[in-house]
Order: structure tokens, then sequence, then C-alpha cells
């Protein structure tokens, strides 16, 4: 179980300079986490949480939890980065907690474009990525995920989870990689994201039917990522990428 003293600790192994903060129940960290942005907290503030009432995933889905049997916290990132590329910082979180869940536990843990974390099909984390965006500079973005460990919340189709995999481990696992590979001002970030998360997609290669935000729908071969992080699919008559939407996998 995480606690404050573990996030403490955490957070001073890895030199974050940020606050932390911890609930045993609280309505969603990431919404606790944008309060604590908006009041001018540093980045790499950490927020974490041993059960969420109001957890929300993309496209305001609801994220389900098991109490006690996930570990679900947000971060506060201030990147240097143009709006267009923020989606980059959510599939750098998605192979970064693959490769540190993978490490740890007994599976391969793979990505499912774009949020998606996904054990032999089974969805066993999300990724939530919310950012605060004013005169065309990104003040703020909040990363939040959630990993299911142990058992899957009752009654949420699809749903897996990571077994015998310590919570404070497996953050300290997430946060000392994805560190390592945030350098969002840097020339050639999106390679350093997006050729870790090639090796880690469960999405590229299949035959996919994605629907987009404006209701569009394409269905073809998930064949690569662009610059941006959106997905490159190969229909019957052209090629389409889709910046932001919902995927299924149809073979």
């Amino acid at each position: 179980m995480l606690s404050q003293p573990i996030l403490e600790e955490i957070s001073a192994r890895l030199s974050l300079a940020a606050p932390v903060r911890f609930d045993e129940v609280t309505g969603s960290t990431n919404a606790t986490c944008a309060e604590l942005a908006v009041g001018g907290s540093p980045e790499w503030t950490l927020v974490g949480a041993g059960h969420q009432t109001a957890g929300r995933g993309r496209l305001d889905r609801s994220w389900v939890d098991r109490p006690g049997n996930a570990l679900l916290f947000s971060v506060l990132l201030r990147p240097s980065i143009p709006p267009e590329r923020a989606g980059l910082l959510p599939l750098l979180a998605g192979a970064t907690m693959a490769e540190a869940a993978s490490e740890l536990g007994d599976r391969e843990v793979g990505c499912k474009w774009p949020n998606d974390l996904t054990v032999e099909g089974a969805k066993v984390g999300g990724i939530l990525a919310e950012s605060e965006i004013a005169a065309g500079t990104v003040r703020h973005v909040v990363l939040g995920l959630g990993v299911n460990l142990g058992e899957p919340p009752p009654g949420v189709p699809g749903a897996g989870a990571l077994e015998g995999v310590d919570p404070g481990e497996l953050l300290e696992g997430f946060l000392g990689r994805f560190r390592r590979g945030y350098r969002s001002d840097e020339p050639g970030f999106a390679e350093v994201v997006l050729d870790p998360y090639r090796e880690r997609s469960d999405t590229l290669g299949r035959r996919i039917r994605a629907t987009a935000i404006d209701g569009r729908v394409v269905e073809g071969l998930a064949v690569g990522l662009d610059q941006r992080g959106g997905l490159v699919v190969e229909t019957d008559d052209d090629r389409a990428t889709i910046a932001f939407g919902d995927v299924q996998h149809l073979g």
C-alpha cells in the first residue's frame, strides 16, 4: 500500500524537490493535482490515493478501482512543448509504465493506443493527461495513471490486473524512467518518445476501427505514428491519421 511517507521517500530518492500529497480516499487525483497546479505548485508535484470515488478516464469515462488494489497517482508537469505536441506525453507515460511493470511482474505489459496498458488483451491500466493551455502555450499538464494490482475491479468488462507487483516499487520505477525520457525542450523529443512506444505497442500492425472525436470512423491497418503521436491507419483507399479518438482492435 502507498502512504504519505512512502511517497515522500520516493520523491526524495528521485530528487524531485516538489510537494507530495496522499489521500486514502479522494474523488480524483487529477482534480487534486490540477488545483495544486493552478495554485502555483511546481513541476513534479505528486498526488497519490488509495481509492478514487470519481476516477476519470478519457472521453469522460469513469475509472473504477478496487480499494487498496491499485496504483493511483497524478504528477504535475510544466513542459516546454507546443500544444500540438502535448499528445506525446501520455505516450511517453504509457511506454515508461509498461517497461517498469514488465520488469517487476511476470508478464509483458503493452500499450494500446492511445492511453491503455494491456496484458494479453486485458486492460490493466490507463492514462489521462489534462492540459491547461493559454495564449498558445502549455501552462501545465496533469498526468494521471491508474494500474490495477492483484485483482481487477469487479463488474468491469475486459479489465485485468498485475499480480505480485509492489505499488511503491512500480511508482518509483515509472517516475525514474519517465524523468529520464522527459526532455520536452530538446530537438528529437518525438523520437525519444515514439521509438520505445512502438516497441511496446499492442496496436501497431493490427487491423483496427478508430472513432475520432468528431465521430469520423476509420477502419484499416495501424501502420505507424506521426510526430505528434497520432495513429496512422492504412485504409482500403488511402491513409488517415487519428489525433484523438477511441480504438477497437479487430484482430
